[in-house]
């Protein structure tokens, strides 16, 4: 598979000056990822400890807005993972709003360091609505977010 040159000529993967990938804005996104970890002896599954770990590297501002995520082969190789790990991470922070996919361009962070919080947020809300819809009450509710979140 040849992957298209960025207008610039580089190829997507081709570090620029100052430690970016094409696409990309700022810090190396891949020197922030090295900071996380699969936790094997972990109750969280591995594409949740993926998922967590990107959001909270964008809430403490070492992804940015804009910058360009490794491609999913590249992280599990890195994480030592499957690269249907890596690809259910993106997939489900794409749903939620906090990165997006260009295409052959690769990954990107879309949401800032406040956006993730204010979308995990109004999905919880959503969620409280919805059960309280269909009968739920308050104790209940937090009782099933207590097993989703591997809790009892």
């Amino acid at each position: 598979m040849t992957r298209s040159p960025s207008p610039d000529g580089s190829s997507p993967d081709t570090p620029h000056p100052g430690g970016s990938t094409a696409g990309g804005s700022g810090a190396d996104p891949t020197s922030a990822l090295d900071s996380l970890r699969i936790d094997a002896e972990s109750g969280r599954p591995p594409f949740e400890q993926v998922r967590v770990g990107v959001i909270e590297l964008i809430e403490t501002g070492a992804l940015l807005t804009g910058e360009r995520l490794p491609t999913v082969r590249a992280l599990a190789s890195r994480l030592g993972v499957a690269a249907n790990t890596v690809a259910r991470s993106y997939r489900e922070l794409e749903a939620a709003g906090v990165i997006e996919t260009r295409g052959r361009q690769g990954s990107f962070i879309k949401a800032g360091r406040h956006d993730a919080l204010d979308a995990g947020f109004r999905a919880a809300l959503q969620y409280v609505e919805t059960a309280r819809e269909l009968g739920l009450d308050d104790t209940v509710i937090v009782e099933m977010l207590n097993r989703v979140l591997g809790r009892t």
